[in-house]
C-alpha cells in the first residue's frame, strides 16, 4: 500500500475483529513510527503495548464499572477539546457524534445506548492490541505536537501491514487505573490509547467516514507560479 492509499483509507476503527496481531507486526509498526517529526530530536513518547491476558485484565477491571462512572470516569489530566468550543469546532464534533449514533440506529435521545456504545472504548472495540501513549509531564506543546505526530505514523504504518486503528483520547478519563496497571512512573502521564487490529468490515459503525472542510476553509496559498 503506498503513502496516498493509507492516508486515504485511514479512519477511527469501532469495531475489531479478534484475529490476533503477531508481536513482531506491532514491534515493527512502533519501531518504524519513530521517524515521526520530533523537535530538536526529543523523541518525546514512551509506548506501552499490550495483548492477550493483559489486554483483557485491564478490560476486565473497567467493565463492572462502566454503569455509573461515565461518561466522566476519573477526570482528566489535561483538558481534551476547549471550553468553550465556538463554530466551527462545535458543528464538527457534533456532526461527527451524530454521523456515529445514526450508522448504529441509536437516537440522540436514547442516552443508556449512548453510554453503552461509548463503553465500548474501554474494551478497546474489540481490538486485540492497545498502545498506551505516554508523555512527561514537564513537557511542552512542542512535545504533544511531537506525540501526535507519532501517532499519526503508527496509524499509517498499520495501513501498510493491512491494520486499522482507533486513537483513543477517552483513555484519559481513566489515568489513574491505566497509571496503576502500567506502572507508570510519577514523572509520566497519559496521553492517549490506540486501538490495534482487523476490522470488522460487516460492522454499521465501521460504515461510515467523518466529513473533512474544504482545501480553501483552512488553507492559502501564496507566491506560486501559475
Amino acid at each position: 500500500m503506498d503513502i496516498f492509499d493509507a492516508v486515504a483509507s485511514r479512519y477511527s476503527c469501532r469495531a475489531f475483529l479478534p484475529t490476533p496481531v503477531p508481536e513482531k507486526t506491532v514491534r515493527d509498526i512502533v519501531e518504524r513510527a519513530a521517524r515521526a517529526p520530533s523537535a530538536g530530536n526529543l523523541q518525546p513518547w514512551r509506548i506501552y503495548a499490550i495483548a492477550g491476558k493483559r489486554i483483557e485484565a485491564l478490560k476486565a477491571q473497567l467493565r463492572p464499572r462502566m454503569a455509573t462512572e461515565l461518561p466522566k470516569g476519573e477526570g482528566t489530566e489535561y483538558q481534551i477539546y476547549p471550553n468553550p468550543m465556538g463554530d466551527p469546532y462545535r458543528e464538527r464534533s457534533f456532526t461527527v457524534g451524530e454521523l456515529l449514533y445514526q450508522s448504529i440506529g441509536v437516537p440522540r435521545a436514547d442516552k443508556p445506548a449512548r453510554y453503552r456504545q461509548y463503553a465500548r472504548n474501554y474494551e478497546f472495540f474489540g481490538a486485540p492490541v492497545a498502545l498506551f501513549l505516554a508523555r512527561e509531564k514537564e513537557h511542552g506543546a512542542a512535545q504533544w505536537a511531537d506525540i501526535g505526530g507519532y501517532l499519526q505514523t503508527v496509524a499509517l504504518l498499520a495501513r501498510g501491514h493491512g491494520l486499522h486503528t482507533c486513537p483513543q483520547q477517552a483513555w484519559v478519563s481513566f489515568h489513574r487505573t491505566v497509571r496503576a496497571f502500567l506502572d507508570l512512573p510519577d514523572h509520566l502521564m497519559i496521553y492517549s490509547g490506540l486501538a490495534l487490529g482487523y476490522e470488522d468490515p460487516a460492522a454499521a459503525i465501521n460504515g461510515w467516514r467523518s466529513p473533512r472542510a474544504a482545501l480553501d476553509d483552512f488553507a492559502s496559498f501564496d507566491g506560486f507560479e501559475s
